[in-house]
C-alpha cells in the first residue's frame, strides 16, 4: 500500500467525466498509444491526452465513451503531443490498460467526489 494522504491532499486531485471526441492513431510514441481529445464540458473544454490503451480497445470502441481524467496536472510534452489530461486506468493481469469509467452517464465535467 502506498503512503497516506489527508483527504485535502485527494481534495487536490480534480478528477472529472468527460466524453471522448477525437481518437488518432499515435505513431511517433514509444509504446502503442492513441492520441485523443476528450471534452470535459463548458467549464474546461476539450482537451488533448495521449493514451497508452491500444490492446483494448479500437477508435472506434473509444468515440463517445465517457472516461475519467485528472485534469489540473501541467501539461506534458509526450512526442510530438502536449498531453493536457491523465487519462485513468487500471493495469489488467498482462500489463495492459482498461479505462476507469463511470457506470452511467453523466454530464461532461462533473468532479469526482
Amino acid at each position: 500500500m502506498s503512503n497516506e494522504i489527508s483527504f485535502a491532499d485527494f481534495e487536490k486531485v480534480d478528477i472529472r467525466v468527460g466524453t471522448i471526441v477525437e481518437v488518432e492513431p499515435f505513431p511517433e510514441a514509444r509504446k502503442p498509444a492513441f492520441k485523443l481529445k476528450i471534452d470535459f464540458g463548458p467549464e474546461i473544454g476539450v482537451k488533448k491526452s495521449s493514451a497508452q490503451i491500444t490492446v483494448h480497445y479500437t477508435p472506434e470502441t473509444l468515440l463517445g465513451r465517457q472516461v475519467l481524467g485528472v485534469v489540473n496536472f501541467p501539461p506534458r510534452q509526450i512526442a510530438p503531443v502536449r498531453s493536457e489530461v491523465l487519462t485513468l486506468g487500471f493495469e489488467d493481469e498482462n500489463g495492459a490498460i482498461v479505462l476507469a469509467a463511470v457506470e452511467q452517464g453523466v454530464p461532461n465535467g462533473k468532479k469526482m467526489m
